[in-house]
């Protein structure tokens, strides 16, 4: 074969893979988008997006971090939104998902202090302490706590991961993301760019390997008593 033609075969196979992997790395963020859709929305302004969120017994909070026993403005949102949806009866219970993986870092009791503050009785907020990440918090909601119907509550950039994850742990999930975004451009954007490895791993977890919690943990009662406490308006 000429040498020309030999070096646009190699091209064009370089393009070719090229292309493939940008496919292959961009099908866990599609697969999140496609398979969320129609189960998300926004937390805008004023009060109207309350209506487009149906009921559930359940709303799932993910932890965002905290500083100085204060929830990061990340997870404040998180929380107020949270508010927002029990006090207007879409939500009777509220499972606050985040990190108590060393000593002094407690974001499950920072997050019922906040919601406690805001009015939301304290028997109503159930505490995980293993929400070390998406999956992790998804399927201990499930098989932990019991969970079958959830309202999901992040950010908007990372609704679809987190509603699909859910679903996939067989969650009959609907998200609400904050899209206060212009508050905090910086972290958010390393936020928004870290999805696209989140996204992969969330894959690989929930599809390829079907990944354990890292603490699966037995069984608890505690999310039961509380819709017990608060049944339906």
């Amino acid at each position: 074969m000429p040498v020309h033609r030999q070096s646009r075969t190699a091209r064009r196979r370089v393009f070719q893979a090229v292309v493939l992997l940008s496919v292959l790395a961009l099908a866990p963020l599609t697969w999140a988008w496609l398979a969320s859709s129609g189960h998300r929305a926004v937390a805008g302004n004023g009060s109207s997006w309350l209506g487009e969120v149906p009921e559930a017994p359940v709303a799932l909070v993910l932890g965002a971090g905290i500083r100085w026993d204060r929830p990061t403005p990340m997870l404040a949102k998180r929380l107020d939104i949270a508010a927002a949806l029990y006090h207007a009866g879409r939500v009777r219970a509220l499972l606050l998902s985040g990190d108590n993986g060393r000593t002094g870092y407690d974001e499950p009791t920072v997050m019922r202090d906040y919601l406690v503050a805001k009015g939301v009785p304290g028997d109503a907020v159930v505490l995980d302490y293993a929400g070390f990440d998406t999956w992790d918090s998804c399927v201990r909601a499930r098989q932990v706590f019991g969970a079958d119907r959830v309202t999901v509550i992040t950010q908007v950039f990372h609704l679809p991961r987190a509603v699909t994850l859910c679903r996939t742990a067989g969650l009959a999930a609907f998200g609400v993301g904050d899209d206060s975004s212009a508050q905090w451009p910086g972290p958010t954007l390393a936020y928004a760019a870290r999805e696209f490895l989140a996204s992969a791993k969330g894959f690989l977890d929930a599809v390829v390997l079907r990944s354990e919690p890292r603490f699966p943990g037995p069984p608890e009662t505690s999310l039961h008593e509380a819709l017990t406490r608060h049944p339906p308006r």
